[in-house]
């Protein structure tokens, strides 16, 4: 769907517009090794938040994603974002492949029986949260993280996992599969016989979903004074590290 948008807008650009393009889209390895090394470093200092988003894992990936049978999994995001309200309320992210979550998206979309239901929650965790973000970010050493007991969590009406005492959860459904980070061929200007750019054997693949609900989150049981304050304050990773925000104090 979003390629033939993106050949449709192509067909309708000037030829200079075209050519264009196609330069920014193939940039020498050198040029990309360097702009890749500056953003990294870039992206160092700019504050990302710190989301994980949960789905159910189907036994047979050729049965009905519905039918509550599988395994319920999540996965820890820095790359989360909003991208759009209106004319419909848009979110993104990435993942990097291959990955069971990415996977089991991918099998939600190809279930047409309800174009309609949420495929995934993606909880936007809190201050409090740390240890969540670490435990969703290692499938070596947490494989079934949503089984293990000091992790709360509720079911959201499709029967995803809403995490306890995040800053919000997010019911979303995707728009299309995900889109391939690592081969750009759909992107205008592109040519069909150019090789993709290898990455050091990893690469990651683009989710664009709609929200359909923002969930009730539930509180956590037996949480501290401490930790009910940071749960009101959003997780941020800087610098190679969970943080937070605070306020800028105003000139007197």
């Amino acid at each position: 769907m979003l390629s033939t948008c993106l050949a449709s807008g192509r067909r309708n650009l000037p030829r200079r517009s075209q050519e264009y393009v196609r330069c920014i889209a193939t940039p020498s390895t050198a040029d990309t090794e360097h702009t890749r090394e500056q953003l990294r470093q870039l992206l160092r200092e700019t504050a990302q938040s710190v989301a994980v988003v949960t789905t159910l894992v189907p036994s047979d990936p050729r049965a009905d994603t519905n039918d509550g049978r599988g395994v319920y999994h999540g996965a820890t995001l820095s790359s989360f974002t909003s991208i759009a309200l209106d004319p419909l309320p848009l979110v993104a992210f990435s993942l990097r492949i291959p990955s069971r979550m990415a996977t089991a998206l991918n099998t939600h979309v190809n279930n047409l029986s309800n174009t309609n239901a949420a495929h995934m929650v993606i909880n936007i965790l809190s201050a409090a949260q740390p240890d969540l973000a670490l435990k969703f970010s290692r499938p070596d050493l947490h494989p079934r993280p949503l089984e293990d007991s000091d992790v709360q969590w509720s079911r959201s009406e499709e029967g995803f996992p809403i995490l306890s005492g995040t800053l919000g959860a997010l019911s979303c459904t995707l728009i299309s599969r995900s889109l391939p980070l690592g081969d750009l061929r759909w992107v205008p200007g592109r040519h069909p016989s150019e090789q993709t750019e290898e990455c050091g054997g990893f690469t990651s693949e683009l989710f664009i979903a709609r929200v359909s609900r923002v969930e009730r989150v539930p509180r956590v049981e037996g949480q501290t004074e401490e930790n009910d304050r940071l749960r009101t304050l959003p997780l941020l990773y800087h610098r190679r590290k969970y943080a937070t925000s605070c306020d800028i104090p105003s000139k007197s």
